[in-house]
């Protein structure tokens, strides 16, 4: 069985366009093969040694991409239920400190440092069912600080 990937309409557009990035770049990669090809003696060609490389990634990417595009289900708008799920925007608010927000996300559409936490890291684990007011320990290997939920969008 198939592993489920959850996506926004926003991730499902982002995979869309590097989708259609990535096919049209196989072109390109197919002609610097074939005019590597033509140089002659391809074990000594670094060219074509780059480009069959780069095909190679490329085409992997794209069989990725379109296994997650056959396998996805979108994540519905969170509903007004006040506890946090996936989709959910959620800002923590930190003793004396500025608040962070967090939009959780599945894993395929995870970027930390833009905001967007999967469900199944430790801070999306910690945020899943909680409600505004709640405390939220979110721990490092470093240290563990303590957050107030103070929104749920």
């Amino acid at each position: 069985m198939n592993k489920q990937y959850s996506l926004t309409n926003e991730g499902v557009g982002e995979l869309n366009k590097e989708l259609t990035k990535l096919t049209s770049k196989k072109g390109d990669l197919a002609e610097a093969i074939r005019t590597a090809r033509e140089q002659g003696d391809l074990g000594e060609n670094a060219e074509y040694q780059t480009a069959r490389s780069e095909l190679e990634r490329v085409e992997a990417r794209v069989v990725e991409i379109e296994h997650i595009l056959l396998n996805m289900s979108i994540i519905a708008k969170p509903r007004s239920g006040g506890k946090v799920q996936l989709g959910s925007k959620v800002t923590l608010k930190g003793s004396g400190s500025k608040n962070k927000e967090f939009r959780v996300v599945g894993t395929v559409e995870a970027d930390p440092l833009n905001g967007k936490i999967s469900d199944e890291s430790p801070i999306g684990r910690a945020l899943i069912g909680k409600s505004v007011g709640d405390k939220v320990e979110i721990s490092t290997p470093s240290d563990s600080t303590e957050y107030r939920i103070s929104g749920i969008s």
